[in-house]
Order: structure tokens, then sequence, then C-alpha cells
């Protein structure tokens, strides 16, 4: 077994398999100490380099793309110290570093494994249940459906509309950017319904405004991932044309509150869009599809 332990944490191979284990150092970035330890079939794996410097090196894994629910879900936008398949390594380790990347490239051509994009997840996400508190509110899913519980802080548009529910079913994919300390960032689960809003994260019910902590805020790719991971894999929308994957799926409605209380809940929350629109909070088009989307949740 080729294996290299550090601060950062370790990577081990076994010839079939690169474990990676975050080091638990106050260091270690608070999304991959969470994410935890991640067991990457060696067919997932496209290359392996080290690249040294004056002070330190670093491992990197590049995996095929389509094999990891991760990098699809954020699209190479994980922060780099946040990226799970990075490995910072102490100078003085930098032979191990360099015998470990060399044993994963022997073992991938001894295997002949294809650099070619997978026509499926390799890989499979974050475990579920997950539930992740951010600046804007809860997210939380199940594997069945994505549930989202409005903070105090959100937008009045937001909290007008309760809870947000959809069943895996009815979503088309999610589109996620982090919070950057710079600029605010965003997590939006997109519907057939929704495809084509043009509502800003801050006022879309479907979305999460991320602008607090980037530290905690990251933390909504774990959701981002395992949503992604329980949706048709993208080589198979290619496929049918895109949309096509959808067609036939069963439509599933969102979970509605009791029906004691459906109607007068409902009306409350209509009245208070109608009050924000009337206050100029809302556009005529934002009040449009907000009042949708709230209709759509009480079916």
């Amino acid at each position: 077994m080729a294996e290299i332990i550090q601060r950062d944490g370790t990577w081990a191979f076994d010839g079939t398999t690169v474990r990676i284990t975050p080091g638990l150092h106050r260091s270690v970035p608070l999304f991959r100490q969470t994410y935890g330890e991640i067991a990457v079939p060696l067919e997932a794996v496209a290359g392996v380099v080290y690249e040294p410097e004056r002070k330190r090196g670093r491992l990197r894994l590049r995996l095929r793309e389509g094999a990891d629910p991760l990098l699809q879900a954020t699209g190479g936008r994980l922060p780099d110290a946040a990226d799970p398949y990075r490995l910072m390594v102490d100078i003085d380790r930098s032979g191990v570093a360099e015998y470990v990347a060399e044993e994963i490239r022997h073992g991938l051509l001894l295997d002949q494994i294809p650099k070619e994009p997978t026509k499926a997840y390799l890989l499979p996400g974050p475990p579920v249940p997950v539930s992740v508190r951010s600046s804007d509110g809860t997210v939380s899913f199940d594997g069945a459906q994505v549930r989202i519980d409005w903070a105090d802080t959100s937008e009045r548009v937001k909290r007008a509309t309760g809870p947000r529910i959809v069943a895996v079913g009815d979503l088309v994919q999610v589109e996620w950017l982090p919070n950057s300390g710079y600029e605010d960032g965003f997590m939006r689960f997109v519907t057939r319904e929704t495809v084509f809003s043009k509502l800003p994260p801050e006022k879309d019910p479907y979305a999460l405004d991320l602008w607090g902590s980037t530290r905690r805020d990251l933390l909504t790719a774990l959701v981002a991932t395992a949503v992604t991971a329980r949706l048709p894999h993208p080589s198979a929308r290619e496929h049918e044309g895109g949309d096509g994957e959808f067609a036939d799926r069963p439509r599933r409605a969102a979970a509605v509150p009791p029906p004691a209380d459906h109607h007068d809940v409902l009306l409350r929350r209509l009245r208070e869009l109608g009050e924000l629109h009337r206050e100029g909070v809302l556009t005529d088009e934002e009040f449009t599809m907000t009042k949708a989307a709230v209709l759509r949740g009480f079916r």
C-alpha cells in the first residue's frame, strides 16, 4: 500500500481505491472535515500530479468528468483549500508524495483506465439525510425531497411564501455558487416550472442567498451534492436531448400543510405578498412569479 500522512490529511492507495481522509487540525477547512472520508475507485481517476513548491508541495487528484457528483454540483467553484482532492505536503515528505502519485499512475496504466467522461456517477456523494443551516435559512434533504425553512433574516418575500418543499422528482438541476466573502453566493433548486425564472436569489423562494459566514455557507455544497447524486446523470440528459429525460417522469406535488389550516395559510401568504407588491418590494413580474410559486406549493 502507498500512503502519505500529513497534517492536512491522509491519502492511501491499495491498488484499487484511493482513500482520502481529511486531517483533524484546525487548519483543515470545515467543509472537508464535514464531508469526511472519500473512497475514490481507480476507475474514477483521470490522473494525479505532485506539485513541489519552495516550502510545501501539493498532491492533486484529477477525476474523470462525470464521475463525482460533488464536482458536478460545484462546477469547479470550490475554494482551493476546501478541495478534497488536494493534499498539502510538507517539503520533507515530497519523496513520499511522488511515490504515491507514481503508484496511482502505475495503477491507471496497468488497469488501462480510460480518461473519457463517465456515463454514471462512480462516487455516491454524502449520505442522507443531510441538513445545513446557512445565512438565509436551513436546507434539508432526506433523499426524496428538499425542504427550505427561512431564517428571520431572510427577505420578507421569502418568509411570506413559507417553507419550500420540493420532491426530487420535480427537480431539473441544482445551481450552486459559493459565498466568496467579496460576492454573495447562492444555491438554487431548478424545477421545470422555474427553469426560466429571473428572480434574484434574495427574492427567489427556490434559492438560498449565501451572504453570511463563508465557512458555514460552504456546507450547502453538501446538500447540492446529495441532490445532484440522485438526479439523472448529465450523460443521460445529453442523450435525451437536454429535457427529454424529464418528459415522462411522474410528477409529484410538494407536501402541503394539514387540511385544517391549508386555506387560511394560503390566504395569509397571498395577502403578505400583495402587501409587498403594493409597497414596491416586489415588481409586477416578481409578484407574479412568487405568487405562482406559493400556489404551486399548495396544490
